[in-house]
């Protein structure tokens, strides 16, 4: 049994889907930082390592990239007729509306909430104000970009795998 699990957990490992995904992720990530770096807009190693490996927004969209990788790469395998290729697009098209429309939305709306807070707060209106997190969503150029990453990373995966 436990032979059956990890030959399994080493064929999950070795799927160039998965790797492709994971690889479209990682390369978004890290045009995202060296364009923070560049930018100026790093100013410790902590700011680095979050930026490389977790935080949102900014050109190229990572989300964008992973499920445009995905959609590219179960497409070449399965064929764009088959039910896998179907739920990765609809899985893809969730995602793209995600990122540039709801959270984008959503970032923009706190930001100036926690601007009316802090005004209301030094007018001494209110005695506390609890900030709200700022989510990054994307403009479509950043999810554009981040499509078309993912997309010729699923393609060179599919292509030469």
């Amino acid at each position: 049994m436990l032979s059956i699990i990890s030959s399994q957990i080493q064929s999950l490992l070795t799927n160039p889907v998965l790797i492709s995904c994971i690889f479209s992720w990682l390369c978004a990530q890290f045009i995202k930082t060296v364009i923070n770096v560049l930018y100026g807009r790093i100013h410790s190693v902590g700011e680095l390592l979050e930026n490389l490996l977790w935080k949102t927004g900014g050109l190229p969209s990572s989300h964008s990239a992973l499920v445009a990788s995905l959609c590219t790469t179960l497409g070449f395998r399965n064929g764009i007729d088959s039910d896998i290729f179907v739920l990765s697009l609809c899985f893809f098209m969730v995602t793209i509306r995600d990122a540039v429309g709801v959270r984008r939305s959503n970032g923009v709306q706190a930001k100036k909430i926690n601007e009316i807070g802090k005004v209301l707060k030094e007018k001494h209106v209110v005695d506390e104000y609890s900030s709200l997190k700022e989510v990054n969503g994307h403009t479509p150029l950043e999810v554009t970009m981040g499509c078309l990453l993912g997309f010729f990373i699923g393609l060179a995966f599919s292509l030469f795998n």
